[in-house]
């Protein structure tokens, strides 16, 4: 079943006073969600900068996506998925991507050229479970990144990245626990949430800034 419906912080708030009074407490102490979500146009785009920014900051990440940019012509627009298959392995390295980035980069390439990955317009309509299966099947994408996908550029309402560890120190620290939790213990916990696990998660995220 598709997944389309857009996150609804009213309806979470309503759901969290109900079923968690911690999260509630919570979202009245950190105030509004405001979490940013950009509206995907170009699919290879997105996934080749996500690929590209993994493990550096957003600066260095930005630097270097734009000089995979201007291989091409334009440092602000992203090459087509036949311009990076047709880029050598030594330009891409020229311009700061390592080995197995560049090997990630014309993985994906190659996928949205072929149709293996498929269209933005056709992953809108699968459920979450789904998108997140695609996703990882290409080299250098795990379901951290996919589920920052779901999050921050389809603005799916129900996720929740139980491995990611701010939101971990964040339920670590809200909850009062001595240790940080696992993935499938924050994950059991978080069946509460549902179906407005990507609030939580926000909030969760905003709790390691208090």
């Amino acid at each position: 079943m598709p997944q389309n419906k857009m996150i609804d912080e009213t309806a979470a708030l309503t759901h969290f006073r109900k079923h968690d009074p911690v999260m509630a407490e919570l979202i009245a102490v950190v105030g509004d969600f405001a979490m940013p979500v950009k509206t995907v146009d170009d699919l290879f785009g997105t996934l080749l900068d996500a690929i590209t920014s993994q493990q550096l900051s957003g600066k260095a990440a930005a630097t270097i996506f734009g000089r995979v940019c201007a291989l091409h012509g334009n440092p602000e627009v992203a090459p087509t998925p036949v311009q990076i298959i047709k880029s050598s392995d030594e330009s891409l390295r020229a311009a700061g991507l390592p080995r197995a980035k560049v090997a990630a980069v014309k993985d994906l390439a190659e996928k949205v050229q072929s149709g293996h990955l498929p269209a933005l317009s056709e992953l809108r309509e699968r459920d979450d479970d789904d998108i997140v299966k695609c996703l990882v099947d290409v080299r250098g994408i795990g379901r951290w990144t996919a589920e920052m996908f779901l999050l921050f550029q389809l603005g799916r309402p129900d996720v929740l990245p139980a491995n990611d560890l701010g939101v971990q120190k964040g339920f670590m620290m809200r909850y009062g626990l001595d240790a940080m939790p696992k993935p499938a213990e924050l994950l059991e916990f978080g069946e509460r949430w549902r179906p407005h696990r990507s609030v939580a998660t926000w909030y969760l995220w905003q709790a390691t800034r208090l």
